[in-house]
């Protein structure tokens, strides 16, 4: 039975088009579910994240009509209703094979390289591991994804530099406020997003932390880790006046920050300029804040630009990585063992980490 995958990332599709097709983690267990007893896969895993949602399905269907299916089941699933043109790619073996150890490695990443997406992946694996909807086919697919990401980190030089939306995240508070130290930060929501945007700043010399949540016990596990202090949910607009730069990623289904809100709030900061850092899909700032004076307002898809600058430096080692994983898929694919590739040192096992 052939691997299919099915998806659209932000290469594909803008934010307003990926925050419609986004899955929260409790939804997917049971989207797959439904995904096989309705025949069109009988394995699934599914990814979804800011930067992308992706089902990677082996099914008894002929690749293209399981292709063109999926498509259809994620469109009437989410009530997509707007016209559709090439927001969605689908990609057939060996292609499917080499984008899932493409993702897995950082290298279909908007920032080339970055670690997060491994995580990720690892966990969407587990959830459908875990609820029985990953079988032998996608286990040995996953299984050898996370060798090879593990052997190209650890074999080439595509990570070098800033690699993650933190990183990134840095990079643009640091050409509003110049330098770090002596700014305040918050944090809304918990995510691993958030902690890793938190501590990048904070390493960068940001002065302090103030984390919200929904959930206070997260909340004040995150702020402890950080150094920082929690807030209530309720009561952490009372904060605005002396923050600098919010970074935003809860699982909200609508915006926790629009424009008469923010407007009220910017009266207190005596024109102070505010950084606001939208790493959540759906968004959870509205755009219309961006007309206010002194905010600067950048979404996920915003940290492109920025990505670009890094992508530049890492082009070199495309080639090398590229052939990695199409030797990788080959060999697994054929059950054959992958050639020696030049200048590797070590040939990892290819077992589950």
């Amino acid at each position: 039975m052939p691997i299919v995958v099915i998806g659209l990332n932000h290469r594909s599709a803008p934010v307003t088009v990926r925050e419609r097709f986004a899955f929260p983690e409790d939804r997917i267990p049971g989207t797959l579910q439904l995904i096989r007893e309705t025949g069109l896969a009988t394995e699934g895993v599914l990814l979804s994240t800011c930067n992308r949602v992706e089902l990677y399905a082996c099914t008894d269907l002929d690749p293209r009509t399981a292709g063109s299916s999926l498509r259809d089941f994620l469109v009437k699933f989410h009530n997509y209703q707007e016209p559709l043109t090439t927001e969605f790619y689908t990609l057939n073996e060996p292609h499917s094979v080499e984008h899932l150890f493409k993702v897995a490695s950082g290298l279909d990443s908007m920032v080339l390289g970055e670690t997060e997406i491994l995580g990720q992946l690892k966990k969407a694996y587990d959830l459908a591991l875990q609820h029985r909807h990953s079988g032998n086919r996608l286990n040995k697919a996953f299984q050898r994804a996370f060798n090879v990401a593990k052997f190209i980190r650890t074999e080439t030089n595509i990570q070098r530099g800033s690699v993650s939306v933190g990183s990134v995240a840095v990079e643009l508070a640091e050409k509003i406020f110049t330098k770090l130290a002596g700014h305040q930060v918050m944090v809304i929501g918990a995510g691993d997003t958030s902690e890793k945007t938190a501590r990048a700043l904070l390493s960068r010399g940001a002065q302090s932390i103030i984390v919200t949540n929904r959930s206070p016990e997260r909340a004040s596990a995150l702020a402890a880790e950080l150094g920082g202090r929690a807030v209530p949910w309720d009561d952490w607009a009372r904060e605005f006046p002396a923050i600098d730069i919010v970074i935003s990623s809860t699982s909200a289904p609508h915006y926790v920050l629009d424009r008469p809100k923010l407007e009220a709030l910017m009266k207190l900061r005596k024109s102070r300029p505010l950084l606001l850092v939208d790493t959540a899909v759906p968004r959870d700032i509205d755009p219309a804040v961006n007309f206010l004076e002194n905010v600067y307002l950048y979404n996920i898809d915003d940290l492109q630009a920025i990505a670009e600058d890094y992508l530049r430096q890492r082009r070199s080692e495309l080639a090398q990585c590229e052939a990695i994983i199409r030797d990788r898929a080959r060999a697994l694919l054929t059950a054959g063992p992958p050639r020696p590739l030049p200048g590797a040192t070590t040939q990892p096992a290819f077992e589950h980490e």
